[in-house]
């Protein structure tokens, strides 16, 4: 009875992405003593929803992996407890990058809370963010691949593997669009490395490749059991 109740390593793997998210919160400052303070606040907002919507996700993906397979093995809570210490430190790289790029898009109408007195001060901004992003995005191609291996202890079945399979493709390309965003942050020119960001827009374009190739294995091997289970 896979994820049927919740385990001790999930409510706690829960309060650590509350407590990130509450962090996130107390880092947007103090509260607007006059008018033109609280619109300065609310300019801060797309940022912070930004960064909201990244925290989400990746619990999210944790809960959703924890209801799916339901593992508390030293693995899965050693990679869990690294996927929690890495969410507390990302969340201030991450508001600055949100907010630095805001700022950036908006031509400055959007308050940047990075303060960038050089483009190789924005080149370490993203290689951070970016060691940020490779990790927790690896964490969970990780415990994926963990579920993959107790597949004969956890009974999955053809689909549920490749559902497994599907989830180790999308997470782990994600990582290596991380990675290769900060070493292009990193090691090339000034020109170039400014706009290692722009790396991240090809995850749509893999998720669409990786869902489309699993989606129809998936649909296949349903077909073949529903046909079974006529016959």
């Amino acid at each position: 009875m896979r994820g049927e109740a919740m385990t001790r390593l999930e409510v706690f793997s829960d309060a650590a992405f509350a407590f990130a998210l509450t962090t996130l919160v107390v880092s947007v400052g103090s509260i607007p003593g006059d008018l033109g303070e609280l619109i300065e606040a609310l300019k801060r907002v797309p940022a912070f929803a930004l960064s909201f919507a990244q925290i989400a996700l990746f619990w999210l993906a944790h809960r959703g992996w924890s209801r799916r397979y339901g593992l508390e093995d030293g693995w899965t809570t050693g990679l869990t407890l690294g996927m929690i210490f890495t969410i507390l430190v990302y969340v201030f790289p991450l508001r600055l990058m949100f907010s630095t790029f805001l700022s950036w898009a908006s031509g400055g109408w959007m308050p940047a809370d990075f303060a960038a007195t050089s483009a190789w001060d924005v080149q370490s901004l993203l290689a951070i963010y970016g060691i940020g992003f490779c990790v927790l995005t690896g964490i969970l191609a990780l415990l994926f691949y963990r579920a993959l291996r107790s597949s004969e202890e956890l009974m999955l079945d053809g689909e549920e593997i490749l559902q497994t399979k599907s989830g180790i493709a999308a997470w782990l390309s994600q990582s290596i669009i991380g990675l290769v965003s900060t070493l292009w942050a990193l090691f090339l020119p000034t020109q170039l490395g400014v706009m290692a960001g722009f790396a991240y827009f090809l995850i749509p374009i893999t998720m669409m490749v990786s869902g489309r190739y699993f989606g129809s294995r998936i649909k296949a091997v349903r077909s073949n059991k529903e046909a079974a289970d006529e016959s």
